[in-house]
């Protein structure tokens, strides 16, 4: 974990909501996606923990939706605001487990670290397939920016307005993707259906209330088949193997 002092170089709404913020600063705690950062925004006691979206040569990228005060105070900030981050939060997913074609799966604002993974896997040489989840089509993004990096990208619309009717599940089941390994990042109804219908092991990443973001509150316990894990600390991160539901 490091605390930096970060710059913002744009904040931008990119869906319904939905905003896209880069800035610069030092990410040498960033090692693995999956991980988060901790904002402290003037006004607020709490920190928001906000997932990496990607991280490349000084420059990172969050998209987050606005849903609350905090959030909505964060999509007001713009260019050239200081911001005091603690980076390098939580586990992140591990890349080594995938050995051919990986399956990414996310559900709305699950859906950002994803792409971080996807990039990487690219770079390893693996082959990638993404299914990306929302309620309608003004809720979409990023679906271009996968593409671009050459994953098979597979689109599911609650309303069927975009892609497959129904949920990430709906793809799962109605479309024949190989892989053999997988990676899930949303709600968790998606991540307990993800789970009923994957076929092989996997990595999810869950979301939680958090008080302080790096294990010392332990305000965001949870049983696991292993023991107690913390899922700022141990998490967000846990496999397939360990998930009690």
């Amino acid at each position: 974990m490091k605390q930096g002092i970060f710059t913002i170089q744009s904040n931008e709404n990119i869906a319904l909501n939905v905003y896209k913020m880069v800035l610069t600063g030092d990410t040498g705690a960033i090692t693995a996606p999956g991980q988060f950062v901790d904002i402290m925004l003037e006004g607020y006691f709490l920190r928001r923990p906000i997932s990496v979206c990607d991280c490349v040569d000084g420059k990172l990228t969050l998209i987050y939706k606005v849903v609350g005060k905090g959030t909505e105070a964060m999509a007001g900030l713009e260019a050239e605001q200081k911001l005091d981050l603690l980076t390098g939060l939580g586990n992140g997913y591990d890349l080594t487990a995938c050995r051919n074609h990986a399956l990414l799966i996310g559900g709305g604002v699950g859906v950002p670290p994803l792409y971080m993974m996807a990039r990487e896997l690219r770079e390893m040489g693996k082959e990638v397939s993404v299914i990306l989840g929302f309620n309608k089509a003004k809720e979409i993004f990023y679906q271009k920016e996968f593409e671009a990096l050459g994953a098979h990208t597979y689109v599911a619309t609650a309303d069927g307005s975009v892609g497959t009717k129904g949920f990430v599940t709906d793809v799962m089941n109605s479309v024949d993707i190989p892989y053999d390994y997988f990676y899930c990042c949303g709600p968790e109804p998606m991540l307990k259906a993800v789970y009923n219908a994957s076929k092989t092991g996997g990595q999810f990443s869950f979301e939680e209330r958090m008080g302080c973001g790096f294990g010392a509150c332990m305000g965001c316990s949870c049983k696991t088949k292993y023991g107690n894990k913390r899922i700022c600390k141990d998490g967000p991160v846990l496999t397939k193997e360990e998930i009690i539901w």
